[in-house]
């Protein structure tokens, strides 16, 4: 064996710090020293805030949040005395409801992959940096409020009238970097426009994915636990009950367009290994008059059996059927673009399942009503604090995941009972736990959100993930929301 050789074998060899790095370790025993020291001194832990707890802790140590849930799960339902059969059976019996709502992401990850096969995104950026031209003289402040208005707009459009969701901004943003520099924009601010404006479409309007959190997960769970305690909700109190918190993420995004992010930044040439830089040329794009009509035709259809049936998933459905016989892919070409969609969308969807069985297991334990009693004797009434409080609590929980949908059957079946306990209206529960669980997603490293945001303004390799994505848009998008929140389940 040559030296070369033997270098590179050694190379590829995996040491153990990098199997167990230190602050896997770390976090592991720390949490197995405090559960033991509770156990031991005679403070049993409760299966509830044991599998909340470790769920956020293998998160954050960047454990898939699959085995996450599911690792988490088991143990708090073998700390509540179930056993290992028992914990499998409640998990499993409470999946159901998650496959409904995951099976319609991936319906609708299907139509987006269908919807970018049309090219009306890239033509439309093509047709807006054609109209701003290379004359320094014309981008004036006029054409960046326009830019700002489009990306609000863009991004309302794709959760609810043309649910795409993300897969937008890598169409869009990149052909108009060189405008946003050329404007000397700060890219932060658009990050938080992004994820303001898409958060806020989905938790307020009730159509596309605004239909599947609103009606689907939201108002489901709020009935679902709250039927025992007498609550029963309707549609139309979820949109209510989101307006104030989702006021205060406008108001995060005026202050980040306004006052953080308003001075000018300039931004250097894309790196040599951007996709930017490696994109090869693309001829201008055309559309023929049929498929630009039978795409219309889709999204008006789409639109309209989503209403009419109030079913996103019937609405996605369509809106694909009409798509493949539309000329904008072949017929043979169905089946790789379903399964393109399918993988965008099956992360979101397997996270969502999973987290219904959670949300069921903790449910079967049977210490939740104990952990209700504590909580409300710790608050002691108070229902400014009690509030702040589960609102601290969802954003922690949200930001270990980056996923609000999976977040509220987690936080349903104790919220909803501590917050009739404190005293608040159905329309503020109903407040506290769709902003407590919304609350991190825009601002949490592994949100799709965050995620789809940095894929499209980090084309030319000048925009970082965490310091110009994941922390502008935690502290404008989730704080502004937590304090509207706050205010509003006291007002409500």
């Amino acid at each position: 064996m040559t030296t070369e050789e033997a270098a590179n074998k050694s190379s590829d060899r995996i040491e153990l710090k990098e199997v167990f790095p230190r602050h896997v370790v770390v976090t592991v025993l720390g949490l197995a020293a405090v559960y033991g020291a509770l156990e031991l001194t005679g403070n049993p832990v409760n299966a509830v805030v044991l599998a909340i707890v470790v769920m956020v802790a293998l998160c954050l140590i960047k454990v898939p949040v699959t085995i996450a849930l599911l690792a988490a799960a088991l143990l708090g339902g073998l700390q509540a005395g179930m056993g290992m059969e028992g914990a499998l059976g409640a998990f499993n019996d409470s999946l159901l409801s998650g496959a409904q709502v995951g099976l319609t992401y991936v319906m609708v990850g299907a139509l987006a992959v269908a919807l970018s096969r049309s090219g009306l995104i890239e033509l439309f950026a093509h047709w807006v940096t054609t109209k701003v031209g290379t004359d320094e003289q014309k981008t004036n402040k006029g054409v960046k409020w326009a830019l700002y208005g489009l990306f609000v707009v863009a991004s309302l459009l794709s959760q609810n009238l043309v649910p795409v969701h993300i897969a937008f901004i890598p169409i869009l943003i990149p052909p108009l970097l060189v405008v946003l520099n050329r404007l000397k924009i700060d890219r932060r601010a658009v990050a938080c426009i992004l994820a303001c404006s898409m958060s806020a479409a989905y938790l307020l309007l009730p159509t596309g994915f605004g239909a599947i959190y609103l009606n689907e997960i939201l108002l489901a769970n709020v009935n679902d636990f709250g039927a025992d305690h007498g609550l029963t909700a309707t549609a139309d109190m979820a949109p209510r009950a989101m307006f104030w918190p989702v006021m205060g993420l406008f108001a995060g995004m005026l202050f980040a367009v306004l006052v953080t992010y308003r001075k000018p930044r300039t931004y250097e040439a894309p790196l040599s290994t951007s996709t930017l830089a490696t994109a090869p040329a693309t001829e201008r794009i055309k559309l023929r008059p049929y498929p630009l009509i039978m795409t219309i035709l889709a999204l008006a259809a789409a639109l309209y059996f989503q209403i009419a049936f109030d079913s996103l998933l019937m609405g996605a459905m369509v809106g694909f059927i009409l798509l493949s016989i539309g000329g904008i892919f072949r017929w043979n070409a169905q089946d790789d673009v379903f399964t393109q969609g399918l993988l965008m969308m099956a992360q979101i969807a397997v996270i969502i399942t999973v987290a219904s069985g959670f949300a069921g297991l903790l449910a079967q334990t049977g210490h939740i009503e104990p952990l209700i009693a504590a909580t409300a004797d710790f608050v002691g009434g108070n229902k400014a604090f009690g509030a702040f409080l589960m609102l601290f609590i969802g954003l922690f929980i949200t930001i270990g995941f980056g996923d609000s949908f999976a977040s509220v059957p987690i936080l349903a079946p104790i919220y909803i009972p501590l917050a009739l306990e404190l005293g608040f209206s159905p329309l503020a529960t109903m407040a506290l736990l769709g902003a407590s669980a919304a609350l991190g997603d825009a601002g949490s490293p592994a949100s799709t959100i965050s995620l789809g945001v940095t894929a499209g303004l980090n084309a030319d390799g000048r925009h970082d993930h965490i310091k110009d994505s994941v922390i502008p848009t935690f502290l404008h998008c989730n704080v502004g929301m937590l304090l509207f929140a706050w205010v509003a389940a006291l007002m409500l």
